[in-house]
């Protein structure tokens, strides 16, 4: 079961989340369904045929952003797309917030890797497998 059906992360500048949302959900393999003055959306809705997707919708919102332990963790199919998340967050404005790695606490296989996007959110890429 997918808990999440969609989430929101807002954002005081749209144009530095483009870049680096779009950077990251294309190292996931995520697709760009829209992109609006006020908002972009990646992902897949669900609907009555389709169930199991999961959505993400990046909008504008000038509300400050303070630190907290508060953070959007995505799928990643492999270790590689992890890798591939991070180099690109970090080359498109986002800043690490933990290398791509092992974190053997949460259980063996638990590569993950995170970021800071421009505005202050933090986002996080995690594969479950252990490599092929």
């Amino acid at each position: 079961m997918q808990l999440l059906d969609h989430v929101s992360i807002g954002v005081p500048d749209l144009d530095a989340a483009r870049l680096f949302y779009d950077a990251i959900m294309n190292a996931l393999g995520a697709r760009k369904v829209y992109d609006r003055p006020n908002a972009l959306g990646y992902g897949e809705r669900c609907d009555a045929a389709e169930t199991q997707s999961s959505y993400l919708s990046v909008y504008l919102d000038a509300s400050a952003i303070g630190p907290n332990k508060r953070h959007w963790c995505f799928k990643a199919a492999s270790r590689a797309q992890v890798d591939a998340f991070h180099a690109a967050g970090c080359a498109a404005g986002g800043r690490s917030d933990g290398d791509p790695g092992l974190r053997p606490h949460y259980h063996a296989d638990y590569y993950a890797a995170f970021l800071v996007d421009p505005a202050g959110n933090r986002v996080e890429a995690v594969c479950h497998s252990a490599p092929a």
